[in-house]
């Protein structure tokens, strides 16, 4: 099928082409954001068939010297390249390096901001003085009809300014679209790019793990065809847990993201394992926990 596109009633632009399924926002001056939108659609074109061309390199765990020629297929190994001393392939990455890779095309004067959510990890502009807001939503499996047609009530809340040397967010967990190792329902990062975020997130979430012979697991490859993770065993259920248990996995999780940030891979993450939060800003840790309060984590764009 080829690449299509739907323009939709609030003026945002989706993007669906294969597996590759994204929505894109921007604000700004209107000829300058038409503009871009048609760069963009150019762009989004031609990507599914560059990455099939290089999928078997990019199902090869990163180790030595980068062997792709693509410039998505490379913004995705070197964002996990940091990672290589355990298992991890550029395919971590995908999804923020694509992100990653249209949101040059609002980088323009007369935009604003811009916005590629490529399920859920995002890639951003802001022109000075610009900011988001970012929800956060954990559990997709809570999410009903009722729900969308009342709004969506986030877990969680926070802002994203120019100022801020973020432009990436990525969202990991093991109710996602991809496989992780660990049991954490999600794990939001925020990072220097979208591809930075993906890769940090895929690495965080498989932190978030202990032993418990409750937790349901299988062969990566016994669940889909070609999986670049092949018979190492992920996460395909987890059963209400001891608070205790939970506590231990998150501390785990956060030991990783901790040295992450400290390493300047990572700008911040937010942890969230069973109704239990975790976050490497203490000040953002107040702030979801008072929003989750007040409401009783994707990323989900506001």
């Amino acid at each position: 099928m080829d690449a299509q596109r739907t323009r939709l009633p609030d003026g945002r632009w989706h993007l669906q082409h294969g597996p590759i399924d994204i929505v894109i926002g921007a604000n700004g001056d209107p000829d300058s954001v038409d503009s871009a939108h048609e760069d963009a659609w150019l762009r989004f074109r031609g990507i599914l068939g560059e990455l099939v061309e290089e999928l078997p390199l990019l199902r090869l765990p990163v180790q030595g010297n980068c062997p792709l020629q693509g410039p998505i297929a490379r913004r995705m190994w070197h964002a996990c390249q940091p990672y290589k001393s355990s298992f991890i392939t550029p395919m971590a990455a995908v999804a923020g390096a694509v992100a990653q890779e249209l949101i040059t095309c609002y980088s323009i004067s007369g935009v604003a901001r811009a916005w590629v959510n490529n399920g859920g990890d995002i890639a951003l502009h802001l022109a000075p003085s610009e900011s988001v807001h970012i929800g956060l939503y954990a559990d997709l499996a809570r999410l009903n009809l009722d729900e969308l047609q009342r709004g969506i009530r986030t877990d969680a809340q926070f802002d994203i300014s120019s100022l801020l040397p973020v432009r990436g967010v990525a969202t990991s967990g093991w109710r996602g679209r991809s496989f992780s190792l660990g049991i954490a329902d999600s794990v939001t990062v925020l990072a220097r790019t979208a591809s930075e975020a993906d890769a940090a997130a895929t690495v965080i979430a498989n932190a978030v793990n202990l032993t418990d012979p409750r937790i349901q697991r299988r062969p990566a490859c016994a669940l889909k065809d070609n999986a670049d993770l092949g018979d190492l065993a992920v996460t395909v259920d987890v059963p209400p847990l001891e608070p205790a248990l939970v506590q231990q996995a998150l501390r785990a999780g956060l030991k990783r993201a901790q040295a992450l940030r400290g390493a300047r891979l990572i700008w911040s993450a937010a942890l969230i394992c069973q109704n239990q939060i975790a976050s490497t800003d203490t000040a953002a840790m107040g702030t979801l926990e008072n929003h989750r309060a007040n409401q009783q984590a994707g990323s989900v764009f506001a």
